[in-house]
Order: C-alpha cells, then structure tokens, then sequence
C-alpha cells in the first residue's frame, strides 16, 4: 500500500479525531511556511527526474492533460460541488480550482503499485509534477478574480496582471536559480559531499525570494530549477536525488 495512506490515516487519529497534535497551535504562524517549505522540496525532487529526452511521441498527450484535461477536472468539480454541498457558485469555482491538483505524493506511490506500461508511466508522472504550480496559479487567480468581482474598486484585469507577474518572477528566478546552481556543481566550485545541502539551501533561498517578489510564484521557480539542472549536461545529480528522497 502507498505510505501516504498510512500517513493519512495516522494523522487524521493524531489531529482532529483524538486531539493529541495541533499543529495551529504548536507551531504557531509557522505552519504554513514550513508547509510550503515542504511542498517546495518534493516539487524540486520531482523535477530532477523530467527529462525533456522523454518528450518524444508524449509531448502532446500531456500538454493537453495540462489544458483541457485541467480545465475539464475543474468545471466537472465545481459543478458537482454546487450540485452536492449547495456552495455558493463562486465557492464552489474557487474549490474546483484548488482540486484540480494531484501531485506527486499521490501519483508516484499509485504507479509503484499498479505498474502500467513506460509511456503511460512518463505521462502521469510529469503531469503529476507539472500540475502543482499549474494549480498553485489557477487558485491565485480564481480568487483574486472573485474578490475583483466583488469589490466595486478593483477589476478583473488586476488578477490577469497577478497571473503575468507570478509567472514572469517564477519563469526568472528558476531559470536563473537552475543554470547558476548547474554550473556550481558542473565546475566542483564545492566539495561533493556539500553538493545536497549546497542545493537545498539555494532551492528553499530561491522559492523564498520568489515568493516575496510574487507570491506563489514559489512552486513554478522550484520546479523550473529541477527541470534545468535535470536537462543540463555533466552536472552530478546522484548525491543530491539520494539526499532528496532521504529528506
């Protein structure tokens, strides 16, 4: 059975049913951080394994899982959220974009057990790892859209100008983040055995700055740096991927 499951179950015991662990309370103003720190790490993680070499003949299959296959999981789970819980439409809109993401927590422990052949394997696994930001940006923008409508002073053009900033800060700072660590590790500027830490401290740096410049744009940049420096050429990786799935 996939850990998660276990790890599911274990802490809805722990938490909300008997009561023994309350992360609001334990770690205060520091709990989403530490969340988002988190999904950074397994974001990155995964992007170290996308290799543009696996594109060939599967380009378009998940192109369009990251299109229509997004916008289409979207509308049928609004719909059904209005139709079952009576949500307001917006609530309902706003819930279907923050579901639209599997990720890779979920996805790689379901391809362990049932195995399906190589092709549909690479799909699912950069789609389970390129849906996160995709996701992470559709909710900033269905919300900042709804709160636009609603408030007489701002207007819809406000969450299309968020959209273009997250993505341009992203674009940018993983782009860069990705070559400048690739060429650290390239040109042994530090000795291997700091190579993981080296990566993970620049990572979380540039998730953070990202973040600060644009929030949310955190995630793209995280996983533009895994898919540059997993697509980069004489850049030692073994180190770090060991390091990562320990951590």
């Amino acid at each position: 059975l996939p850990a998660i499951l276990f790890l599911l179950v274990l802490g809805i015991l722990l938490g909300p049913i008997l009561g023994w662990l309350r992360p609001d309370k334990i770690f205060g103003p520091l709990l989403f951080p530490t969340i988002s720190l988190g999904v950074a790490i397994i974001l990155f993680e995964g992007a170290l394994s996308l290799r543009l070499s696996e594109l060939r003949g599967l380009g378009t299959v998940i192109q369009r899982l990251l299109s229509l296959g997004v916008f289409s999981t979207w509308a049928i789970i609004s719909v059904a959220t209005r139709w079952l819980t009576h949500f307001s439409w917006p609530m309902a809109i706003l819930f279907g974009a923050v579901t639209v993401v599997s990720g890779p927590t979920v996805i790689a422990p379901i391809l362990r057990s049932v195995r399906p052949n190589a092709k549909i394997a690479k799909v699912l696994h950069w789609e389970s790892i390129l849906i996160d930001p995709i996701g992470a940006l559709l909710s900033v923008i269905v919300f900042e859209a709804l709160v636009a409508h609603s408030v007489a002073t701002a207007s819809l053009s406000a969450a299309g100008l968020s959209f273009l900033r997250i993505v341009a800060v992203g674009v940018a700072l993983g782009v860069a983040g990705g070559f400048t660590l690739g060429w650290i590790l390239r040109r042994r500027v530090v000795p291997d055995y700091l190579h993981p830490l080296l990566v993970l401290a620049g990572v979380l740096m540039i998730f953070a700055l990202a973040d600060t410049l644009a929030k949310d744009s955190g995630l793209l940049a995280v996983t533009l740096i895994g898919m540059v420096l997993a697509n980069m050429r004489d850049v030692p990786l073994d180190n770090i991927l060991d390091f990562k799935k320990s951590l």
